[in-house]
């Protein structure tokens, strides 16, 4: 009779013990699927428009939340280059250096920034003109990527 009576608990404990494993793997995937459909059928604008979300509105969100997810510095940068096109890169570095005062948290990256400034200054104005923008922002960053821009 004891042979009887481990098999049945053992057979009681395995197809129970599938079952909850399944449970475990699949349940947290439906919950994150199901919410992720509710969250995309809200209306988030407060608008009276249509709350269902199209594909193609998908795809202009996605763009929207790359550029809302790139660094900050990156973002600075990418300001003050495209900045360069207008101004001399006197005036870019001072907005350079007024935009490290505002964020601290730019400093480590103020050398990296000076030095795309630089190389980008060359481009405009040449190796000779830009060098005469030169000024102690970032640890002479500045002049480093004029002289690496020119050799």
């Amino acid at each position: 009779m004891k042979h009887s009576t481990n098999r049945q608990t053992r057979c009681g404990r395995g197809p129970a013990r599938r079952i909850g494993r399944t449970l475990a793997l699949v349940l947290p995937v439906v919950l994150v699927l199901s919410g992720t459909l509710a969250v995309t059928r809200v209306n988030w604008t407060g608008s009276q428009s249509t709350s269902v979300l199209t594909a193609s509105d998908a795809t202009d969100i996605s763009k929207d939340a790359k550029a809302a997810h790139r660094a900050p510095q990156d973002v600075l940068r990418d300001k003050l280059l495209a900045e360069l096109q207008d101004d001399d890169p006197g005036v870019v570095l001072t907005h350079l250096q007024q935009a490290v005062a505002e964020r601290p948290s730019l400093a480590r990256h103020c050398a990296s920034i000076a030095r795309a400034v630089g190389r980008a200054a060359v481009r405009v104005y040449g190796p000779t003109r830009a060098q005469s923008y030169a000024r102690p922002v970032c640890d002479t960053s500045f002049a480093s990527g004029v002289a690496a821009a020119h050799s």
